[in-house]
This record gives structure tokens, C-alpha cells and sequence, in this order.
């Protein structure tokens, strides 16, 4: 079954002139940021609140704070399932990669892939199966096998041919801690990362990205005032550069100061014991133009789309997949 599917990839610049379309084959962290009359302005200053991250973290053998510019691209996968005799494309997920320029030597250093990971599967299962669900449940649960089928597709995207021959190393995906958790410091400081932190207990979303084979650490960046979830394969600290890892930290807490500045742009840094809230009061707005509410409306629509267009017309073919499927490890 496993010669049935295959990944394509396709990859689209993501810079001030980007454009998205209207279609529901996007990314809406990225397309909400792309609308409107404010459009160009808010790519701009995302940009540059990515590069000034980037330089602030990379301060050595940089004065002047400009050594370093991140280049970002958005990578669309595409999953084609050859089915009785015709083959299908489905867009599976999207993830932005960034490169980083050094301005001073001319050189380019490929950053990280994973920042602002998107899966119309996921969307599928937070925005519309587990609602489904629980619409008339006395507590909250999950389905059974909840996150499975996503966790293999994962897992061997990520051990496919396709991403293999474009990218040399595993994906991180870095997201925004839980607001459920409660997050405590730990003496562990690593000098790019920061502070670790550790969780209370797992949350559903660890649970999620453990089918993807993946684990988590939480750290605080220097002059950061909340820690991220930094997910992966392998080891964090040992697998990546600093400048490997200063790309994704630019880049997703430029990306959550915007989504979630309640919590990624308070005014004051977490401390020893720290539970993140988007009811905090005592944060300040980013220039950049962003609706919250249209990101959790495309959300249900994409799951929408998935269950439409991949889950419902495919689903005996990925059932039978998903219970022949090994779990392969991934490089």
C-alpha cells in the first residue's frame, strides 16, 4: 500500500509581494496577514520583526545588529493516491522554510523546515471531528484512534524520497505552549533557546504530535517573555546550528507576538511558575493587521475540505493503509 501514495512538493517566495489565492488550498497564517489594504505593510513588518529577532539572537560579530536577513518560502505537499487507475492529489501540508542570509560574506545557509506547519488532516480532526464528538458528551474525551491516520501520513511524508531529496534534515515544528499547562523554569539555560521550561503534564496536542513520532521541549528565548514548544525528531540541542535554530525562533515568535500577543507580547516575562492566558491584559499590539477569528473560520472550512475531498472519498484505502503501514522511523 505504501507505493500508492507519493509526496510532491512545490515551493512559492514569502515576501512582500506575496499573494494569496482564494481558494482553500492555503495557509491561513500566512494568507490572513496577506489581505486587505494593509497587505503590503504587513508583510513588511513581519519581515523586518523576523530579521531584527534574528539579529538581536545573532548579536555575535555583529555590531551594527543588520548582519542577517531570513528569506522564507512556503512549502505546499502535495499527496498523490493511485486509485483505481487514476491518480489523486490532495494538498496534505504546508510549512515554511527559511534561508538565511549572511549580508557581510554573501553566503546562504538553509534554516530549519517545519516553522508554521499547516495539515488540512489536523484541521480536520480539531476543527471538525472532535467537535463532532463531543457536541453532546457530559466531559470532554477524544475519539478512538484520534490523531492516528495524521501521525502515519506524517511519518512518512517526513521519511519519504520527496522531502529527503529537498531537505537535509528533519523538520521542527514550533508552536505556542498550551494555555491549559502550567509551564516551570528549570536551571537547564542553552545559549540560543534560553531557559527551559518543563510541563505539568502532557498535553492533547504532545499526545497529537507524539503519533508523528515527535517530542517536545519548552524554552524561553533570551529577551523572550513566554517559552515556545519546540517539536521534533532526535535531539533539539545537539541535531541543529545556533543559526538553524535562531531561524525558527525569529521566525515563530515574530509569527505568535502577531496571532498571540497576549502572551507572546506581554510586557512582562514569565517567571518560575507560569500558566500563558489569552485573557492576559498587559501586552502590547504588534503594527501588523490580524484576524483572530477569520484564522478559526478557515480552520473548520479547510477541515471541511479534508474530510470532502480526502477522509470521506478515500477513506477504505487509507483505513486499509493505516492498519498495513509499519511505523517507520524517521531520519
Amino acid at each position: 500500500m505504501t507505493e500508492a501514495f507519493a509526496f510532491r512538493l512545490k515551493s512559492l517566495r514569502f515576501d512582500e509581494d506575496y499573494q494569496p489565492s482564494d481558494s482553500t488550498r492555503i495557509t491561513t497564517n500566512f494568507a490572513n496577514l496577506a489581505r486587505g489594504e494593509s497587505r503590503r505593510q504587513n508583510l513588511r513588518n513581519t519581515l523586518r520583526m523576523i530579521d531584527n529577532r534574528f539579529n538581536d539572537l545573532a548579536s555575535w560579530d555583529n555590531p551594527t545588529r543588520d548582519r542577517y536577513t531570513v528569506e522564507l518560502e512556503i512549502i505546499s505537499v502535495e499527496m498523490t493516491i493511485e486509485h483505481q487507475g487514476s491518480d489523486a492529489a490532495f494538498p496534505l501540508i504546508e510549512i515554511l522554510k527559511p534561508t538565511i542570509l549572511d549580508r557581510r560574506t554573501g553566503q546562504r545557509f538553509d534554516g530549519i523546515v517545519g516553522n508554521n506547519f499547516s495539515s488540512y488532516v489536523r484541521d480536520y480532526d480539531f476543527s471538525v471531528l472532535l467537535p463532532a464528538y463531543n457536541a453532546d458528551r457530559p466531559e470532554f474525551g477524544l475519539p478512538e484512534g484520534f490523531g492516528d491516520l495524521h501521525g502515519k501520513l506524517f511519518k512518512q511524508f517526513a521519511g519519504s524520497d520527496a522531502y529527503q531529496a529537498r531537505f537535509d534534515k528533519s523538520p521542527v515544528i514550533c508552536i505556542s505552549a498550551s494555555t491549559s499547562k502550567t509551564y516551570r523554569r528549570t536551571g537547564n539555560v542553552h545559549p540560543v533557546l534560553g531557559v527551559e521550561y518543563q510541563q505539568s503534564e502532557p498535553s492533547s496536542t504532545d499526545q497529537y504530535f507524539a503519533k508523528m513520532g515527535m517530542q517536545v521541549r519548552f524554552f524561553m528565548p533570551p529577551n523572550g517573555v513566554a517559552p515556545l514548544a519546540f517539536y521534533f525528531f532526535g535531539d533539539l540541542l545537539g541535531d541543529y546550528s545556533s543559526l538553524e535554530l535562531i531561524g525558527t525562533i525569529s521566525t515563530m515568535e515574530t509569527f505568535q507576538k502577531i496571532y498571540r500577543p497576549e502572551i507572546y507580547n506581554a510586557n512582562s516575562a514569565a517567571g518560575h511558575f507560569y500558566q500563558p492566558s489569552l485573557k492576559h491584559q498587559d501586552y502590547s499590539l504588534t503594527q501588523i493587521v490580524y484576524d483572530r477569528e477569520e484564522r478559526s473560520q478557515l480552520a473548520v472550512k479547510q477541515g471541511k475540505f479534508a474530510e470532502e475531498q480526502f477522509i470521506k472519498p478515500y477513506r477504505h484505502v487509507l483505513d486499509q493503509w493505516a492498519a498495513e503501514a509499519a511505523l517507520q522511523p524517521t531520519a
